[in-house]
């Protein structure tokens, strides 16, 4: 019942059947394409609507700042904080002189870059700061490979401004 010719022939219908569908709907995104704004590269726009506030071009993307770090601080939560800081501690330690993947946070505010001996430091942090201030921990632990290019921190870092301020405040308790 099934010999070699059935066999190639079901083959033959099953590779052209997927030839049929691959073509198909190559030539379906081909003709309704809509990425880019669906008419091409090469469009423009046909007429601006001007907005009060706006630049010449239209377009206005001024972010409205949010409050200081100092606002932030003065604001802080020491307990969210130590609940933020919960992401930290796969790496981080707060006992002093206790090692882990990352150098230990005891005293990590106000504390020299860089100082904690038979730790390995990665990357620029000692030629970025000098000092683990309120204002260096809050761009660090914003985006630490932007602050610090070449760290070897995998963090992504925390985008929420409050989030930093809370663990900041939360580790200014730890050790000072």
């Amino acid at each position: 019942m099934f010999d070699t010719m059935t066999m190639t022939k079901a083959l033959g219908a099953l590779c052209g059947a997927l030839l049929i569908f691959l073509l198909g709907g190559w030539a379906g995104e081909t003709l309704y394409h809509v990425g880019g704004g669906g008419h091409g590269d090469h469009a423009e726009q046909a007429y601006v609507i001007e907005v009060e506030g706006a630049d010449d071009h239209g377009d206005d993307h001024a972010v409205e700042e949010g409050p200081s770090l100092e606002e932030l601080m003065a604001a802080a939560d020491v307990e969210k904080g130590a609940k933020a800081f919960s992401k930290c501690k796969a790496c981080h330690k707060l006992e002093d002189g206790a090692n882990g993947t990352g150098p230990h946070l005891f005293g990590v505010v106000d504390r020299a870059v860089g100082s904690i001996d038979g730790f390995k430091y990665s990357g620029n942090l000692v030629a970025v700061a000098d000092v683990w201030s309120a204002e260096n921990l809050n761009g660090f632990l914003e985006n630490p490979k932007k602050f610090a290019p070449g760290t070897k921190m995998s963090f992504a870092g925390f985008k929420k401004a409050t989030d930093r301020a809370n663990i900041i405040a939360y580790l200014s308790t730890i050790g000072n």
